[in-house]
């Protein structure tokens, strides 16, 4: 390609977007957005409702952690039984992990219904917010299972 069509093509482009930006979107699902095009809008019943959501999730999860004591109850420490101490190992790893879990969806739904409540903060103030829940909250590798030397 000659220079000059090179330099021809660059100013062509340059014309066609000159100040002007757009991006690209879906369209407004029926009944959501509105408002004026290009506005963006945060809806205080969304950030709620994802906050409602996230704390159900959590409820469940708590289910979820009882109906894995229950299934616990009558296995000792010292059973004597290699495949009861196996379970002991894994029900620890999983009571820790679904502990964390439900942790972690109590503080995001309280955040998700703060932000919802107040609509004052900017986006990196949330970000911030969920960067300290990823911290707190970091995944851990599996431990239950393994053999450990056995």
């Amino acid at each position: 390609m000659a220079w000059d069509e090179w330099e021809q093509l660059k100013a062509a482009a340059a014309e066609r977007s000159a100040g002007r930006m757009q991006i690209d979107h879906l369209a407004d699902p029926v009944g959501g957005g509105g408002g004026v095009p290009g506005e963006l809008r945060s809806d205080k019943a969304a950030w709620s409702k994802g906050g409602a959501d996230v704390g159900d999730l959590r409820d469940n999860v708590s289910k979820a952690l009882a109906k894995l004591e229950d299934g616990q109850k009558g296995l000792g420490k010292d059973s004597g039984c290699l495949t009861a101490a196996a379970q002991l190992e894994v029900h620890t790893s999983w009571e820790r992990y679904v502990g964390n879990v439900s942790g972690r969806c109590e503080k995001l739904s309280g955040l998700l219904e703060k932000v919802g409540n107040d609509q004052l903060r900017t986006d990196e103030a949330i970000s911030a917010e969920i960067a300290k829940l990823k911290t707190e909250y970091k995944d851990t590798p599996a431990v239950g299972g393994q053999s450990k030397g056995r």
